[in-house]
């Protein structure tokens, strides 16, 4: 969601500045993504005039110019068709940066064809305030002084937030409900003047019919005798800044009021439209949309149909045979409430992303179908001119939100926040609510904030307003008697290890604790009892008697995939039967040997390395390796010859490493 610092300022009367209103709305809870500020990127460019202007010596399609600017008279050489003595133009001094072509000047003056030149005179496109780039950018002189900064000169100052909207609160997705939240914070005083109805000259002889509960409400107004073309400049400029492109008056109203009230509206040209107007489930149904693209509505979605077929997808998009032109004279204005799983649902399977689905699968306004229909009457009344009618409301408008009860002492239990009544109250009313005071309070539920229904809803509004960052940092009380550790020996003892091995290059991985039975047999397992009753695949149909079996698995499986060399260990049960005892947490680790060269030569991976690695887990867990003795391994799938065991006397096996027998590869 964007907006620009003025158009905030069109709800919220404040003199803060940009970085201010960054600030509340972060403390406010607002996610901030980014403040993009045009008078930054073009803070060295400012209006010089051109006193004159003489032919190249040397070059027909050259220009010299002298320069009245910020900096002194200055000789520039310019190859623009329009440079000429009299206007005004936009100046960049040596050493500026120019963003359209990405390059920055000299810092010293050059010689252009053997005559020196000093800064240059930029296009809009150069300045990336436009696509022309045959001339240079030129004004009035009389009403741009030497030396006035560019982005004053083209009323560019004028930054543009950013910000990220969770999916609870879709009334932010309008500017005038962030100044509601920011006025209530202390920034300054919300503007929300009062939508005046405007008189219907005519009955509205359009006739509108709703056969799906996804849609419960739908307002309609004809609008007679308007004249659609360019929208005016302020509104233009202010759909440009937050990057959307005009297109034409009609289209423009909808784009602002959708951004500016969180209201979705649609226009429909009254002469396109075949008869009554319906909407109801689609019927496997095309047509071609306003985004150049084909869709079929199906039973599960929203299709606003005539007689002729689907005009469009309510809440989505609109369709192209009813879309309004430079020819449109009269328009059927459209403000309704659409189910937001619907919408959801539907854009997520046809694959389309808009600014009405963006809103109405988060839930927009149900109080504001009326009041947008008035919005959009009054601007267009006021841009393209015609004669409205009367409003006409087919469904029935959802009811309000239920009234929370409110206890204000929940406010403190939960938060530790110590606020006096009237403070709550006043924060409450600041962002909309209805306040009745007792022993315990009602609040009445504004229509655009259906996300509160509790109590403890309201205290993360008190809090949230009043300030997280006031929030006093309270410790726990202790709890009585002894305390015992966190983590137990074992847990430390295997934390230890798994850092040592990691410090070793073996990577931690994370397995099945179930493996094929006939690989539990190559491992001392395949015990009956210790078969699954449910297995989850038939690869996975026995309880495991070593960790290594997944382990080597994996290392073959990244072989087989391009990554060869694998090392991986884990730290987890083994199983030698049911009973408990028969259970053992194990860490098992494997280094895969692959046959290859590397000039630069390299230490061979061995039985040896697999014990430094053995060594390296005890000893972090506080083993004594060095009075340990080197015996035989335990277990048939070893390699006799070229593995072995660690052991704390004959009997207390603590590791075994070394090459798998060859045998068990091969069988697995």
């Amino acid at each position: 969601m964007k907006f620009t610092l003025s158009w905030l300022k069109r709800h919220l009367k404040t003199d803060a500045t940009i970085d201010e209103v960054a600030e509340a709305m972060t403390l406010a809870g607002l996610e901030v993504e980014e403040i993009i500020d045009p008078s930054k990127a073009l803070s060295a460019f400012t209006i010089a005039h051109i006193v004159s202007a003489e032919k190249h010596p040397d070059a027909d399609k050259l220009q010299v110019c002298q320069v009245e600017t910020v900096d002194g008279p200055k000789q520039i050489v310019c190859g623009a068709p329009n440079a000429r003595a009299g206007i005004a133009v936009a100046y960049a001094p040596l050493g500026a940066y120019i963003p359209g072509p990405d390059f920055a000047l000299d810092k010293k003056p050059r010689k252009i064809r053997g005559v020196e030149s000093s800064g240059m005179m930029c296009s809009t496109k150069e300045l990336e305030l436009g696509e022309d780039h045959d001339g240079i950018f030129e004004a009035d002189p009389a009403n741009h002084p030497i030396g006035q900064p560019i982005v004053d000169a083209l009323d560019m100052n004028d930054p543009v937030i950013d910000f990220e909207v969770t999916p609870n609160r879709p009334d932010w997705l309008g500017v005038n409900s962030i100044a509601r939240d920011l006025a209530a914070v202390g920034l300054g005083e919300f503007i929300s003047p009062e939508i005046k109805p405007v008189a219907g000259t005519f009955p509205c002889e359009q006739k509108i019919e709703i056969s799906t509960d996804a849609c419960p409400a739908f307002a309609g107004r004809v609008v007679r005798g308007v004249k659609n073309g360019p929208s005016p400049q302020w509104l233009q400029d202010r759909l440009k800044a937050i990057g959307l492109r005009p297109i034409s008056a009609l289209v423009d109203i909808t784009n602002f009021i959708t951004y500016d009230r969180a209201r979705p509206l649609h226009f429909y040209d009254l002469a396109k439209v075949k008869g009554g107007i319906s909407v109801r489930g689609g019927q496997d149904e095309s047509f071609a949309a306003l985004d150049d693209k084909t869709y079929i509505a199906s039973a599960d979605d929203v299709a606003i149909c005539d007689e002729s077929g689907i005009l469009g997808l309510g809440g989505i998009v609109g369709g192209e045979s009813t879309g309004v032109d430079e020819n449109t004279t009269d328009i059927l204005i459209e403000s309704a409430y659409f189910d937001p799983l619907t919408i959801r649902r539907t854009a997520k399977r046809l694959g389309v992303n808009s600014d009405a689905k963006y809103r109405f699968e988060r839930g927009v306004d149900t109080g504001g179908l009326v009041v947008g229909v008035e919005l959009a009457t009054k601007m267009v009344l006021d841009i393209c001119g015609g004669e409205a009618s009367e409003i006409v409301i087919a469904g029935e408008i959802p009811a309000a939100p239920s009234p929370v009860k409110f206890a204000p002492e929940l406010n403190k239990r939960l938060t530790g926040l110590d606020l006096s009544d009237d403070t709550m109250a006043k924060i409450l009313t600041d962002l909309g609510f209805g306040v009745t005071r007792g022993d315990v309070w009602t609040i009445d539920v504004p229509s655009f904030r259906r996300d509160v229904t509790e109590g403890p809803d309201l205290v993360e509004e008190i809090a949230r307003i009043h300030g997280y960052h006031n929030l006093d940092a309270v410790s726990l009380p202790p709890l009585p008697g002894r305390r015992e550790p966190t983590a137990t020996v074992t847990q430390n003892r295997t934390r230890l290890a798994r850092r040592a091995l990691a410090l070793n290059g073996v990577s931690e991985a994370i397995s099945w604790s179930f493996v094929l039975k006939a690989h539990a047999d190559l491992f001392g397992g395949g015990q009956d009892a210790l078969a699954l009753d449910n297995p989850i695949s038939e690869d996975l149909n026995w309880m495991r008697p070593s960790a290594l079996i997944h382990l080597l698995l994996s290392g073959q499986r990244s072989a087989d995939r391009g990554y060869p060399g694998a090392a991986l260990f884990q730290l987890g049960p083994v199983f030698g039967g049911t009973e408990p005892k028969e259970q053992r947490l194990t860490l098992a680790g494997m280094r895969r040997v692959e046959d290859g060269r590397d000039w630069a030569g390299f230490e061979p991976t061995t039985a040896l390395t697999a014990k430094a690695d053995a060594q390296a887990a005890l000893a972090a867990m506080g083993a004594p390796v060095d009075n340990l003795q080197v015996m035989e391994a335990v277990g048939t799938y070893w390699h006799p010859g070229r593995s072995g065991s660690l052991r704390l006397g004959p009997k207390n096996v603590l590791a075994s490493f070394g090459e798998i027998h060859p045998r068990v590869l091969r069988e697995m």
